[in-house]
């Protein structure tokens, strides 16, 4: 069933909500996560000399801005729930934005890199294109964008109060090449688990 307005504006609020409600526990169970295979994939397809400007576009409370602070680069964080946002500033230093997926105002051209880790799938499918064009229009010529989103076959709705749209490997390829996205190399993780085990799909584009 089409998404109406409002639907989407309930969306973005119940979801954001979700998390707002729940930032210290959601730090606390995520803060272990061990996502370097996705840093690095991220990392070794810029050009140029390090340090980075990277936008880590839904940066929950901060685990990866600071992994990438460590690393000697650049980064600034995204993410829409005010308490989520706070702690990322606290345990990573770095500025963090406070936008909706609904309301994004990046600046253009400004990034080396985007790292949309776990994030995307959260985006409403009539909404996901003029996002992924946003995303495009930030990154400066030849920048890169990772993304890592549970897997499936085209599911679109509810997960308890969070919203979730779950793709396919040949569906999430079509919707970013229609964006200006080349691909660059795609996987599933965990790594080294039969596929059946391994639920997320990650993968690495360059600005067209």
């Amino acid at each position: 069933m089409p998404l109406s307005s409002e639907d989407l504006q309930q969306v973005a609020a119940r979801t954001l909500a979700h998390y707002e409600q729940n930032a210290q526990s959601y730090w606390e169970g995520t803060r272990d996560h061990d996502v370097s295979q996705n840093i690095a994939a991220l990392l070794k397809h810029i050009s140029g000399p390090p340090p980075f400007d990277l936008l880590d576009f839904g940066c929950g409370p901060g685990r990866d801005l600071h992994a990438f602070t460590a690393l000697g680069h650049r980064a600034v964080g995204l993410e829409g729930a005010p308490s989520v946002a706070a702690l990322a500033r606290l345990r990573s230093g770095c500025e963090v934005l406070e936008q909706s997926f609904l309301h994004l105002e990046l600046p253009a051209q400004r990034y080396d890199g985007v790292f949309a880790n776990a994030v995307l799938f959260h985006v409403p499918r009539p909404v996901l294109p003029q996002v992924l064009r946003q995303l495009q229009a930030c990154l400066r010529p030849g920048g890169v964008l990772f993304s890592s989103n549970p897997r499936g076959n085209g599911q679109e709705g509810w997960n308890g109060e969070r919203y979730g749209v779950f793709y396919d490997w040949p569906t999430w390829r079509a919707l970013m090449m229609a964006a200006g996205f080349d691909e660059l190399d795609h996987f599933y993780r965990p790594s080294g688990l039969p596929i059946e085990q391994q639920p997320w799909l990650a993968s690495v584009w360059r600005k067209r």
